[in-house]
């Protein structure tokens, strides 16, 4: 899921498909590649699980799948909640530290 995301055109396709649906062709008038390239990212997202795409006819129409955008939301929240913890302790760590420059800072002999 993580390597789905990481391309700014894959995370462009699923930000449009959750404004609504749409066709591969429609997606691909919309980024300065070809066809097939474009096809290649939705297929990236599809199988991350990210998206889903079903034949209407000539077309295929490509749909976000919300449950797993959510899951994705809530594991990079859960990744950002537990660095932040980990900064705010080194932080704490940091400041504990005796500063050079105090005078009860112990001076080498």
């Amino acid at each position: 899921m993580f390597h789905a995301l990481a391309d700014g055109t894959r995370r462009d396709i699923v930000r449009r498909c959750l404004e609504g649906e749409s066709s591969v062709s429609r997606l691909a008038d919309a980024y300065p590649m070809s066809f097939a390239a474009v096809q290649k990212h939705v297929a990236v997202l599809e199988r991350a699980g990210l998206v889903t795409k079903e034949r209407h006819g000539r077309e295929q129409i490509v749909r976000t799948d919300i449950a797993s955008v959510r899951a994705a939301r809530d594991a990079v929240e859960l990744l950002e909640r537990a660095w932040r913890g980990r900064i705010e302790r080194m932080a704490d760590l940091l400041n504990e530290v005796p500063d050079p420059s105090d005078d009860t800072f112990p001076k080498e002999q």
